[in-house]
């Protein structure tokens, strides 16, 4: 009897070390095989409120976007996921931060090319805020990488992970980190988030052309890019007059730095039901303007370059060949608050609709305040393909330093006539259609196509900016 007890206790220690190590090896994984992401976006849009000639001019825009996301199990509870992408844009509005060349020489970079601006000036290639240039600035290539680890504990009721970034592009670069927490209680129907961030960024500035080049010449208006060239004032006449205000003091400080806290609460509230609600803290600190924008006030009189019979018509879009030139650039705080505070609401209404539902209210100590209410209804019209129809509507109140063009004042401490911080409501109209295949059945060399998604978006500003957005993701996991 002794013997077959101690033969029990042995048996039952060894079911107690197999069942430990079974779990060990057969534990789930929080990613099962590496996934990648490809995704792509071309963005276009056209207005009448470029920031770069002060408010007034063309708006357009064209964007291509490529975006590699790899993630990558490293055991069953890490996972590493690495984000790579590129933005190649063109921009009339930017374009004009030299308009006066159409060689494809830059005027508004820091290098010594005004002689490039003279030829220009001499082939009679005067600009417009309504004609797109070919300097150096009309395109550029942003390019990042976002690397992610993440850790997920022995019950996955606890989640941490940390990140770093790199973006750069002609005139700005940016350093970032940061790190989270998640947790998770209720059977994990209420999970609890934080996490961090820090963006440390240096503008390498590109400042208008004229203003660059006054301040290169010492304010002689007889040297560089002015030599050879007649200053119109408001009435066409030649004149000898202008200046930029307080002589165009440049930027000293040029790093921009942020700070950013975000907590979040989600719980399930039924089997259909499911509330999230989260907040936001940012603080931007540094040079917070952007020094290719220009400012114009109405205290001050104006002056020009270019054909004097088309001052008259110089806000219409028929003016092709005259340009006003800048007071100052936008000149904001150094120092700015941002909190929006958003929740979401999913109803599961049966196997084929779901309601998606999101509002957030943003506030900043600038003077901006705004609403956000997005609706998506994804619709399932069979085993693979998922519709998603959705509307967002937007509106926001104008931040203190904004005015139009040529209405800011010489007094002002701070002004923009960047119409992203102006007063304007938006609605944007969008369908997305979604294949997914959770077999991936279908493959390309050792991954199979796990889904793929393609979506367009219309979105439309009471300031007269239009812009569309097509989109395409596709997901391939490892075999």
């Amino acid at each position: 009897m002794k013997k077959n007890i101690i033969y029990i206790l042995l048996f039952t220690a060894l079911g107690i070390s197999a069942q430990q190590d079974s779990t060990k090896v057969y534990k789930k994984k929080v990613l099962e095989s590496t996934e990648i992401d490809f995704l792509s976006t071309y963005y276009a849009q056209d207005g009448n409120n470029a920031s770069v000639t002060g408010g007034i001019g063309t708006e357009e825009l064209t964007d291509l976007t490529g975006t590699i996301v790899v993630s990558m199990p490293m055991n069953a509870d890490d996972v590493l996921t690495v984000d790579v992408g590129f933005s190649a844009y063109t921009s009339a509005s930017s374009s004009n931060g030299n308009p006066f060349d159409r060689t494809g020489a830059s005027g508004d970079d820091d290098d010594d090319d005004d002689d490039d601006d003279d030829r220009a000036l001499a082939e009679g290639q005067i600009g417009s805020p309504w004609v797109a240039s070919s300097g150096a600035s009309r395109s550029d290539v942003w390019s990042s990488i976002n690397v992610d680890y993440a850790h997920s504990s022995d019950d996955r009721n606890t989640i941490w992970n940390a990140n770093a970034s790199f973006a750069n592009e002609y005139d700005y670069m940016s350093i970032g980190f940061g790190g989270g927490l998640t947790k998770l209680f209720n059977d994990k129907n209420t999970t609890l988030g934080v996490s961090g961030k820090v963006f440390l960024d240096t503008w390498r500035p590109i400042y208008p052309t004229e203003l660059k080049s006054y301040r290169d010449t010492d304010g002689n208006l007889d040297e560089g890019f002015f030599d050879g060239v007649t200053i119109l004032d408001q009435s066409g006449n030649a004149s000898t007059a202008w200046s930029p205000f307080n002589n165009f003091p440049i930027i000293k400080d040029k790093a921009r730095n942020s700070y950013s806290i975000s907590l979040s609460l989600s719980q399930i509230l039924s089997k259909n039901a499911q509330f999230s609600i989260f907040v936001d803290i940012v603080k931007q600190q540094g040079w917070l303007a952007n020094p290719l924008q220009r400012v114009y006030f109405g205290d001050i009189d104006n002056y020009f370059i270019g054909n004097a019979e088309s001052i008259p018509n110089y806000t219409s879009r028929q003016n092709r060949d005259v340009f006003q030139l800048a007071d100052d650039i936008e000149r904001l705080p150094s120092n700015r608050l941002k909190i929006p505070v958003g929740m979401r609401f999913n109803y599961y209404l049966n196997e084929g609709v779901v309601l998606r539902t999101y509002y957030r209210y943003y506030y900043d100590d600038w003077g901006i305040q705004s609403h956000t209410f997005n609706l998506e209804v994804p619709i399932k019209i069979s085993q693979k393909f998922t519709l998603y129809p959705s509307y967002r509507f937007y509106n926001q109140t104008a931040a203190d330093y904004f005015a139009p063009f040529d209405e800011h004042l010489s007094t002002d401490n701070y002004y923009t006539s960047d119409y992203d911080l102006s007063k304007f409501n938006a609605n944007q109209f969008g369908f997305g259609i979604s294949y997914t295949d959770i077999f991936a059945t279908t493959h390309l060399w050792k991954f199979g196509l796990k889904s793929i998604d393609l979506q367009y978006n219309n979105y439309s500003r009471n300031t007269g900016l239009d812009a569309n957005y097509i989109g395409i993701g596709i997901k391939f996991i490892q075999d």
